[in-house]
């Protein structure tokens, strides 16, 4: 599938690759100038890799210095956090690209945690990771986390303050009836708008005046955790070379039996409607099965929009570096 496909946004230019000092950044953390290590990138540009492979280098440096040793039972020394917002659903493995036989043995987190079907939010994984992150960090092991939701990175490690709004599947169901540029009108009449993230999607734009709404009704509880001093890489790869993996990915997340696992979850009751709220490949394989399109049209449809979010993924990444981020980008 060419880059020049019809639907698939130019890319702005890549960052310059640096070489990471481990050795020097495990020291940070150590000394305490740091506290998290975050790798992150868009999907497909081997971020996951990345950092099962510095979570085994940071192994490796701890156990060579004598700092903190291999305990009798073999535990690690470097555990992974994920930083994804649909691989935290049980029973959605192939379309969220879990691949767990990836971290070859290095701890994870913050994976199946909700059941397929619900409607897991910012507020929740915030409050989750942050549960994960102080296990992590008592035990005397190092937190790497990584993903590729730029939201669940902002959450974990900018320490924003998020108002604890149930979902509102009628107000939600009203809200959907709208044109966006409806909705935004009445986004921006109940909060200042300071910048597009709040409805760069529909479904977010959705959500977000759903909690604006109930925000101006109800009093809220806000969450209120530190920022974490966070040393930021991500993973780079050429734009050509990217949507040639995210293509050969779909074709083998296909043969590997993607149709079958969310025909497993509609077959175990869970709304058509709900799995299409997922995004990407539930959206696109269910509007498959229930015979909406055809094969070959679904997986067209379904590669231009991954081609689309990982364009979108980065858009966010650089949109961090504006606001005063560092990313320390490597080509894995």
């Amino acid at each position: 599938m060419e880059n020049s496909r019809k639907g698939v946004p130019p890319m702005a230019e890549l960052p310059e690759p640096e070489t990471i000092d481990i050795e020097k950044v495990l020291q940070s953390y150590l000394d305490g100038s740091i506290g998290l290590v975050c790798v992150l990138g868009p999907t497909a540009s081997g971020k996951t890799k990345y950092a099962v492979r510095l979570a085994k280098e940071f192994d490796r440096l701890l156990a060579s210095s004598g700092v903190c040793p291999a305990d009798s039972a073999g535990r690690r020394h470097a555990e992974i956090l994920s930083a994804d917002s649909r691989q935290v659903y049980r029973g959605m493995d192939i379309g969220t690209g879990k691949d767990l036989s990836e971290y070859d043995g290095v701890p994870y987190h913050l994976m199946d945690i909700a059941d397929a079907g619900t409607k897991y939010n910012i507020y929740e994984y915030q409050r989750d990771f942050e549960k994960a992150y102080k296990d992590v960090v008592s035990r005397g092991c190092v937190p790497i986390l990584c993903g590729g939701s730029g939201l669940y990175i902002e959450a974990a490690t900018c320490g924003y303050s998020l108002p604890d709004v149930p979902a509102d599947p009628a107000l939600r169901a009203e809200l959907e009836k709208e044109d966006t540029r409806t909705l935004i009108d009445r986004l921006a009449a109940l909060k200042p708008l300071h910048n597009s993230t709040d409805y760069d999607t529909r479904k977010r734009l959705v959500r977000a005046l759903e909690i604006a709404i109930y925000e101006s009704q109800h009093p809220v509880e806000r969450t209120h955790f530190l920022p974490k001093n966070t040393y930021y890489i991500g993973t780079l790869v050429s734009r050509d070379e990217r949507n040639a993996r995210i293509d050969r990915r779909l074709d083998a997340r296909l043969q590997e039996g993607m149709a079958d696992e969310v025909r497993r979850l509609l077959d175990s009751g869970i709304p058509a409607e709900d799995l299409i709220y997922y995004g990407l490949e539930y959206k696109f394989v269910t509007l498959y099965l229930t015979g909406q399109l055809g094969y070959e049209e679904m997986k067209e449809r379904l590669a231009i929009a991954i081609h689309q979010f990982a364009k979108r993924q980065m858009t966010w990444f650089r949109g961090m570096e504006r606001k005063g981020i560092r990313i320390h980008w490597v080509r894995p």
